[in-house]
């Protein structure tokens, strides 16, 4: 991930609703959430989310696809990882062994 999108992806998770949007779908894992499940879910209106949805599609954050009549969201792990790899990318001077403990208690249980 270059700067330039991860300051996108920054300000995108700047905004508390959309930061808390964010975290509900890591939570929900693969399966994601349909936008209404979303907003009852977050106590959002569904225009408000709407527009915090859209930025953080743009911010490659998130993924959605079309079910019928509604829209299902997802995270968009390579998105996440960008943006972790790019924090991530010059850590602890080239010396492995002190990240360890970060990516241990990044890592899935």
């Amino acid at each position: 991930m270059d700067k330039k999108k991860a300051l996108s992806a920054f300000a995108a998770l700047s905004q508390p609703t959309r930061l808390d949007v964010f975290r509900l779908l890591v939570k929900a894992g693969e399966t994601g959430l349909v936008a209404g499940e979303i907003s009852d879910q977050l106590d959002v209106r569904q225009n408000t989310l709407s527009a915090n949805l859209t930025i953080l599609v743009q911010a490659g954050l998130i993924r959605n696809r079309r079910e019928g009549r509604s829209i299902r969201y997802h995270v968009d792990l390579n998105g996440m990882r960008g943006l972790l790899s790019f924090l991530m990318e010059d850590c602890c001077g080239g010396n492995p062994a002190l990240c360890k403990p970060i990516l241990d208690e990044l890592a899935c249980c």
